[in-house]
């Protein structure tokens, strides 16, 4: 009970840099470029205090870490440019499931032969993800060719995916996390370009939640647990992510909760489900027969 607990505490936590990011950008109080810098160095500073309680220390080398740095820092201004204009659950839904097709496409580059039901659930959720995308207001090409809120969430997607797969070499999550946002943060500052813009004193204090909360202290107690948890269970627990956003943002946003999305959240999240989960279930039953 007690394990079931923390995770739905992680994914709580998980869903709300979205509502998070969201109240912040969308209601101007902050840029999303300043948003994203704060919320960095707040995460780079509670990781690294932790490594160094917990590990005694903070190492920035290791495998990966290009990748890790860069996909971090796809993930962060993309996340922040969306939710100017985007709902917290659809934003939250956009990007699981370009992470999940992200990641699909990193195994296939890598050799990978991947079941059947991977291809399958791999493009059904595309599929739900190219749908959803062409609903009113989710367009992934704003006016005079800029880009849209839709497509800023789909580098997003893939600055994660790309991270997650430069993750799978690290030897200690946790650690690696701590250096890749530690690395990223000074590099955050030249995306800035010296000039925050516009932020007010509840703008940098949702930042700085993010960062420091349901960044940081998120992402260790969800290694913490991880190694506690069957892969299926932890794939099952991430599923609800996008889902815990949506009623966040209804909840504490007044956000609409369309049939479109509900509709699309089925086809996307069950496509991820099928992908992941599928092949370790046709696996176990064909060892059992």
């Amino acid at each position: 009970m007690r394990l079931f607990g923390l995770v739905w505490v992680v994914m709580v936590a998980f869903a709300a840099n979205s509502v998070l990011n969201r109240a912040a950008v969308g209601a101007g109080l902050i840029e999303p470029v300043a948003f994203g810098v704060i919320r960095l160095w707040a995460g780079a500073v509670m990781l690294a205090g932790l490594c160094v309680v917990l590990r005694g220390g903070l190492r920035l080398g290791g495998a990966g870490r290009v990748g890790g740095v860069m996909g971090l820092l796809a993930y962060i201004f993309g996340f922040s440019y969306a939710y100017v204009a985007l709902p917290s659950g659809l934003g939250a839904l956009i990007l699981f499931g370009m992470v999940q097709v992200t990641m699909f496409g990193g195994s296939l580059l890598a050799g990978d032969r991947p079941h059947l039901l991977r291809w399958l659930g791999a493009g059904m959720a595309f599929a739900g993800l190219a749908w959803l995308v062409q609903s009113p207001g989710v367009s992934l090409m704003g006016p005079k060719g800029q880009i849209g809120p839709a497509l800023f969430m789909v580098i997003a997607g893939v600055g994660w995916g790309i991270y997650s797969l430069a993750g799978r070499k690290a030897e200690d999550a946790l650690a690696s996390t701590a250096a890749n946002f530690v690395i990223a943060a000074p590099l955050a500052l030249l995306v800035m370009g010296g000039d925050p813009g516009a932020m007010t004193r509840g703008g940098v204090v949702l930042a700085v939640v993010s960062g420091a909360v349901t960044s940081g202290l998120g992402y260790a107690l969800w290694y913490a647990v991880l190694p506690r948890l069957e892969a299926s269970v932890a794939a099952v627990a991430q599923l609800t992510v996008p889902l815990i956003a949506a009623l966040g943002g209804v909840l504490f946003l007044g956000e609409a909760l369309t049939l479109k999305f509900v509709t699309a959240s089925v086809v996307i999240l069950g496509g991820v489900a099928l992908s992941v989960l599928g092949p370790r279930y046709f696996t176990r039953d064909s060892k059992g027969s």
